[in-house]
């Protein structure tokens, strides 16, 4: 009878590994996800470098781009890497425009001498000049009829004739331009206003009666016109009491349509 032997403890058999569990082949947590993780940021790394391969930059575009930004907001260039930029002011605007308004008013200073020189000629040929005074400011042309007696009969607000030949003489010369005209009418500080209550009175009615004569008999447009009294608040300047009448005036005031900007910068002009 034959005896199968065991086999000798000295030969080892074939054993099977198992993984996890009790008597598993190591002791360490399972770490193979990370193998997935590392191909999922090579294949973004190769993305992102291909992108910046394939990306372009125009260095002459850049170029113009940062000088126009620089010219735009003044900003100076400097060598020093360190250096703040600095926010210049370029003033060639503000004189532009200091050179546009003095411009403006010379030529306006211009139109007011050319028109007081016209009228000036106008009454002198008609030997009417000698009661009629000019004066040129900010507001623009004055033309004075003064001295109350040449153009009104004494405390009068009505118009003698050497009055309505003056304002025909006038009257052209306004009629040709587009201006607002302001006819004021003034009294003698001080003086007689006769059958009016006051000098208000008397000087309104004055203006009034210029202005009407000059709309009703020689064409003045009315919309162009209008009347003021100031009575004796705004005398003009007098040598004495023989002076005085020089008060008794009505002005008719040629305004001037610029702006108020160009309109100060008329009396500088004159000096």
């Amino acid at each position: 009878m034959t005896v199968r032997r065991e086999r000798s403890a000295g030969k080892p058999g074939r054993t099977r590994r198992r993984y996890g569990g009790e008597g598993a082949g190591h002791d360490g947590p399972d770490e193979r996800w990370m193998a997935s993780y590392l191909d999922m940021v090579t294949v973004l790394m190769c993305l992102f470098i291909v992108l910046f391969a394939m990306s372009t930059v125009d260095q002459e575009k850049y170029e113009e781009l940062r000088a126009s930004l620089q010219n735009g907001f003044g900003i100076e260039e400097s060598d020093d890497p360190d250096a703040i930029p600095v926010t210049t002011v370029i003033p060639e605007t503000v004189e532009d425009d200091e050179e546009a308004l003095r411009a403006a008013a010379e030529r306006e200073l211009h139109d007011l001498i050319a028109l007081r020189d016209r009228i000036s000629a106008d009454l002198t040929r008609h030997g009417i000049a000698e009661n009629v005074r000019f004066d040129i400011d900010s507001r623009g042309l004055t033309i004075r009829l003064v001295g109350a007696e040449t153009f009104f009969d004494g405390n009068s607000a009505a118009l003698r004739p050497l009055a309505q030949n003056v304002l025909g003489v006038i009257a052209p010369a306004i009629s040709g331009i587009p201006n607002q005209v302001s006819i004021e009418g003034h009294a003698e500080p001080e003086g007689d206003s006769g059958p009016y209550a006051t000098d208000w009175e008397l000087s309104a009615d004055r203006s009034t009666k210029v202005l009407r004569h000059m709309v009703e008999r020689l064409s003045i447009a009315a919309t162009r016109v209008s009347s003021i009294g100031y009575g004796s608040a705004r005398p003009v300047e007098t040598d004495g009491a023989a002076d005085r009448s020089l008060n008794r005036r009505v002005d008719i005031v040629v305004l001037s349509d610029e702006s108020e900007e160009v309109r100060n910068l008329i009396p500088a002009l004159l000096d």
